[in-house]
Formats: C-alpha cells, sequence, structure tokens
C-alpha cells in the first residue's frame, strides 16, 4: 500500500513543545508526534485513537490518562507517541458505540465485540513498523500494558516495557479488570 508522508510541523502543547508528521495509509490517517534527540534506544508509545476518552475524557476508559502520561514522559525524556487511527480496537467509532450499549446490558468490551462479530482486538502494527522505519528507530522502550503490542512489531528490537500505571475509577474498573484478566494487560506495574 503506498503511504503519503506530510511535512514535519512544530506542535506546542499543554503536555511540551513537539514536531508533528502524519502518514496517510488508505483512509486512515496516524501520526508520530515527537521530541528529538531519540538517542540509541527511542522511548516509543503506541497509542490507538479513542475520540470518547481521548477527546471527551470518558471515564469508562484508561486512554486519554495513559495518552497525557505518554506525552508527558516523552517531553521529559523525549521520543515519540505514535497516534494509530483505529478506533475502538480498530472496530471503528459506530461499532463501538454500539459495543458501548451491549456493555450498558452487562456485556464486558470482550463480549460486546464478539456479540458484533469481531474479535477481541482487531488492531494491526504494520503502519508502526513503517513509521520507525521512516525514522529510522531500530531500538525502542516501549511505553505499554499490552503485550500484543510487544509482539505485533517487526522492524524494531524492544529493548525494554515501560508501564503506564493508572488509577483505576468507579466507571473503568470492570473494562481494567477485564484488559487484565481477559487480554494479558499488565496493570499492576510502577
Amino acid at each position: 500500500m503506498k503511504i503519503e508522508i506530510s511535512n514535519i510541523a512544530n506542535l506546542p502543547s499543554r503536555f511540551g513543545k513537539y514536531k508533528i508528521k502524519a502518514f496517510k495509509e488508505g483512509f486512515k490517517e496516524h501520526l508520530a508526534i515527537y521530541k528529538e534527540p531519540f538517542g540509541d534506544v527511542t522511548n516509543v508509545r503506541i497509542h490507538s485513537e479513542c475520540l470518547t476518552g481521548d477527546a471527551i475524557g470518558s471515564l469508562k476508559c484508561d486512554c486519554r490518562d495513559q495518552l497525557e502520561a505518554s506525552l508527558k514522559f516523552i517531553e521529559e525524556h523525549s521520543g515519540m507517541v505514535i497516534y494509530l487511527r483505529q478506533e475502538g480496537r480498530n472496530i471503528g467509532l459506530l461499532n463501538k458505540i454500539n459495543a458501548y450499549a451491549l456493555q450498558d446490558k452487562g456485556l464486558d468490551t470482550i463480549e460486546a465485540n464478539h456479540q458484533l462479530g469481531f474479535k477481541a482486538d482487531e488492531r494491526t502494527y504494520e503502519i508502526v513498523d513503517f513509521i520507525l522505519k521512516h525514522f529510522g528507530i531500530t531500538k525502542i522502550n516501549l511505553l505499554t500494558n499490552n503485550p500484543l503490542k510487544l509482539m505485533g512489531l517487526k522492524c524494531v528490537e524492544v529493548i525494554a516495557r515501560v508501564p503506564i500505571v493508572i488509577e483505576p475509577n468507579e466507571f473503568n474498573e470492570g473494562y481494567l479488570r477485564v484488559k487484565k484478566e481477559q487480554m494479558g494487560h499488565i496493570l499492576d506495574e510502577k
């Protein structure tokens, strides 16, 4: 697939001053938000889009908290946040809201996805490999709790996993429990 790449622009934000570059893959446009210098081992967060959490501040997930923690980490230590346009574990916004409605009826996130005909997690990481190669990054410290991300990268060596520990709230405790118990997320390390 052909990937279109934008120019580099400055991105001052409430978390720090970054550079930003977009990568267009078909109809999806992904971002690399970064602060140099990278060094021999680059700190990288792969963050999948979550409109309800990232932009609206939903308390049903920990997405916004993870994104903000990652941006703060990158501001302090340099590195990159790769923002993937894979809403709702890549089932899309419409299906994510339908999954929310099923969760309101008592299903957990995995059961809701299965009820809609999807796997628990439909995300892929080929574009991440492309972006990392584009920047010449070969060794990373991966900011994640998700073991699938550790296994999903093919073009880099993961030197270390940096945990992102977020305090649960009354609305996302069940969601986080499912991530830990059924998806193998490592949530309780500091």
